[in-house]
């Protein structure tokens, strides 16, 4: 694997790359809004805008940068009425509304382009909708367990590969004294990364996402399973004690302290991990291992995009902006660790000299033939999101709660849906 070290570095070899590959030029002006509004995504933002711009003299770029949580609340007035020609949004479901409403352009046209088609099939799913897709990802990452590797040697712990080790570790580690896992869930979505897991593992990618979308029954027995799953490693004392009182930020100093040995949580807790003192040689990360074998494994991995509004003025600029962000070079460069420090999504490119990374990259990128979720409060409706996501934690205080749970669910998604 290449690695990509310095951000200017990058830019200036993917604006040179572009650059020798340049299609048809381009005029007008090209409308962008963005919601990348904290200093590192919008300067990434910025420069993306400028470089493109730079390549195509008779185009002007014309960047609008909108505060992240002013941009949840306009964009469907924007696009409706002064639509740019390209704006920021979310994969999967939260990009129903503006599909449904035909607000999103199509753009089924540039994935079936080699260059897309071939290096971002991973999220081919997530972007798609009624059979075809409407926008492009340009980062994600990765969801999996982060865990006290000199603890597991200490033990005497493999990685585990299947649901039968991760529950042997897991007895083992209780054993020792500890718990297996530290999670805080009392802003409740840490307990969806439990159920998408368990889930995704127990009946499959299509199977959560049909569930997501309110095509399946809570009472199934499917459902059924992977909350029996759960249990399993509920009834063993697999959690932290009290974890209802905990923020994810607030569970970390189990990890860090050694009275848990892992935590299942996104690559935004490896920096705090890192500054509360653990070095490389006491973490690592490891993809939640397989339950049942006939499934695919498939990942969450939120995943940010580009659309072309419907009313875009500049239809062609605007896929040509698409293809160029989805380019290998350009994702290698604006993920790189100063600017977004995530991962790019296209499979050509290089990530950052980083453990973390380049594991979840390895695995989003070679080993997730199941597909890529996009975490449960993002794949289910809102409403739906937060009255599950109430029962996940409930469960896993009061397990023995779980039919009232289920019915309370079902009753939601025949109000929601």
């Amino acid at each position: 694997m290449n690695l990509l070290k310095g951000t200017a570095a990058g830019f200036a070899m993917a604006v040179g790359l572009a650059a020798s590959a340049q299609a048809a030029d381009l005029s007008g002006t090209l409308k962008i809004f963005s919601d990348m509004s904290n200093p590192a995504p919008r300067a990434v933002m910025e420069k993306l805008a400028a470089d493109f711009d730079a390549l195509h003299p008779n185009l002007t770029v014309e960047l609008t940068v909108i505060d992240r949580e002013a941009y949840k609340t306009q964009i469907r007035n924007f696009l409706t009425a002064n639509a740019p020609d390209v704006a920021n949004w979310y994969a999967a479901n939260r990009m129903r509304p503006y599909v449904s409403a035909g607000l999103f352009e199509d753009v089924s046209d540039l994935w079936a382009e080699p260059a897309i088609a071939d290096n971002l099939a991973s999220t081919k799913g997530a972007m798609t909708l009624d059979g075809k897709q409407w926008g492009v990802p340009y980062t994600y990452y990765q969801w999996g367990v982060y865990y006290r590797e000199d603890i597991y040697k200490e033990l005497g712990l493999e990685e585990p590969k299947d649901w039968d080790t991760f529950k042997a570790n897991c007895q083992k580690i209780i054993d020792s004294g500890k718990k297996c896992f530290t999670i805080g869930t009392k802003f409740l979505w840490t307990a969806g990364g439990w159920f998408d897991y368990l889930n995704m593992r127990t009946n499959g990618y299509d199977f959560h996402m049909a569930l997501t979308n309110g095509e399946i029954a809570w009472t199934d027995d499917r459902v059924k399973q992977t909350f029996a799953n759960w249990r399993e490693l509920i009834d063993m004392g697999a959690f932290i004690d009290n974890h209802q009182s905990y923020s994810w930020q607030e569970a970390l100093p189990f990890m860090v302290n050694g009275d848990a040995a892992g935590y299942l949580m996104g690559n935004f807790a490896v920096a705090p991990l890192r500054e509360a003192g653990l070095t490389d040689e006491q973490i690592d990360f490891y993809q939640f291992p397989a339950i049942n074998p006939d499934v695919a494994l498939a990942e969450d991995a939120p995943t940010d995009t580009f659309h072309i509004p419907s009313g875009a003025q500049n239809k062609e600029a605007a896929r040509e902006f698409l293809r160029y962000v989805t380019s290998a070079d350009v994702q290698t460069a604006i993920n790189a660790g100063s600017a977004l420090g995530q991962l790019p999504v296209n499979a050509s490119s290089s990530v950052d000299n980083d453990e973390m990374l380049n594991q979840g990259f390895e695995m989003l990128s070679s080993n997730s033939p199941g597909g890529i979720a996009q975490f449960f409060d993002r794949d289910a409706p809102a409403e739906m999101a937060s009255v599950a996501m109430e029962g996940f934690q409930e469960f896993m205080v009061f397990p023995d709660n779980l039919d009232e749970i289920l019915d309370r669910l079902e009753k939601a998604r025949g109000r929601v849906y």
